[in-house]
């Protein structure tokens, strides 16, 4: 995953030629700094995915990069349709676990920005998953919410593992809305 483009790398992205990458970026459109001592520009990824979302661009190869990924992990089918209802698919794309052990391969292959474990497939498998995910260094900054059911009580286990926890029923626009400022927030960090 490459984080810093030279003017034709983007040029080859946008499929236009390197001067009018240049011209973009002289003119402050496109973001980004000169190489000390050269005329070379670096055009890091972030910028260029706002760049190109900005003019309406379409993505290319960096579109699954410019999505925000969400693992749902042990979710009943209402609060998948609540959430898919709440999260825009521009800006985020939904993949669904059923089980720790698909979670964990899900997580190592799509590298989700957010998992949401939902604690209907029992609390010590929902434990279990989010421990194992704060262990891998991989995904320390990963947001990971937990959704607690209505019989399961709260007290008992270290609610520190979870960035947020909701518990059933819960307001979806709320918890699509913390989703959004928690992985901002993380991706501004980073």
């Amino acid at each position: 995953m490459k984080t810093i483009f030279t003017t034709g790398q983007v040029a080859k992205i946008c499929k236009v030629a390197p001067r009018t990458v240049s011209k973009w970026f002289d003119s402050g459109r496109l973001r980004g700094y000169r190489i000390p001592g050269s005329q070379d520009r670096r055009i890091p990824r972030e910028h260029l995915i706002r760049f190109l979302k900005e003019h309406g661009m379409p993505l290319g190869e960096l579109e699954d990069e410019a999505l925000g990924k969400i693992l749902l992990v042990g979710s009943d089918a209402s609060t998948r349709l609540n959430l898919n209802e709440m999260i825009s698919n521009d800006d985020f794309k939904i993949e669904i676990a059923a089980s720790g052990f698909e979670a964990g391969i899900q997580a190592e292959s799509i590298h989700p920005d957010c998992v949401v474990v939902d604690f209907v497939m029992g609390r010590e498998e929902a434990l279990m998953i989010a421990q194992n995910l704060r262990k891998n260094s991989e995904f320390t900054d990963t947001v990971l919410i937990g959704l607690l059911s209505d019989e399961d009580n709260a007290s008992g286990f270290d609610r520190s593992v979870f960035n947020e926890t909701f518990r059933k029923p819960f307001d979806a626009a709320l918890l699509a809305e913390r989703i959004r400022t928690l992985v901002n927030r993380r991706k501004q960090l980073a």
